[in-house]
């Protein structure tokens, strides 16, 4: 391969990476208000790693079992009552992140804790896609490290491009 094609190659991926940005940012900005602020993954990984974080799935049940994030604290999304949360963190302006898939049904309970009164709240930009996209690692319900993702639907995978797709448990 000459330095030329290399060169080329590169240029499409990057550029590739660019229009899957772009097209998660169209999606998030079709279906959120942005109310709440979001964090980046890199961000996320580096404030967990440093100091304390409540880290919140707002995804489902089946999907939580599949594989979450580290030391996340499962809320649900039908079935979310901000009572629950409340009784498990008292300090209502502690760090909360807030994921999901990509970021759309954790905005939504975003606004309910806000509404609770909560103060420190961010939604994870990409959710567990993007965590898993980015090569961090995510675990099952026996809290091993897993390549499983739940997928939610096939009309969402186009944003999950590595790990295993499972779409029932």
């Amino acid at each position: 391969m000459t330095i030329k094609q290399g060169f080329l190659l590169f240029f499409i991926f990057q550029l590739g990476l660019i229009n899957a940005q772009e097209s998660l940012d169209k999606l998030l900005s079709k279906y959120n208000s942005h109310s709440i602020p979001y964090i980046s993954v890199e961000e996320l990984k580096m404030q967990s790693d440093n100091e304390k974080v409540f880290i919140l799935d707002a995804r489902e049940k089946e999907e939580f079992e599949v594989s979450h994030l580290k030391n996340s604290i499962y809320v649900g999304y039908n079935n979310f009552s901000a009572k629950n949360v409340t009784s498990k963190i008292k300090d209502k302006s502690v760090p909360i992140v807030v994921y999901c898939s990509l970021g759309i049904r954790s905005e939504n309970i975003s606004e309910k804790l806000k509404d609770a009164g909560y103060t420190n709240i961010k939604n994870l930009y990409g959710g567990i896609f993007e965590w898993m996209n980015k090569g961090y690692s995510v675990y099952d319900s026996s809290n091993n490290e897993t390549q499983k993702i739940h997928a939610f639907s096939k009309h969402w995978t186009k944003y999950l491009n590595k790990g295993e797709k499972v779409y029932k448990p």
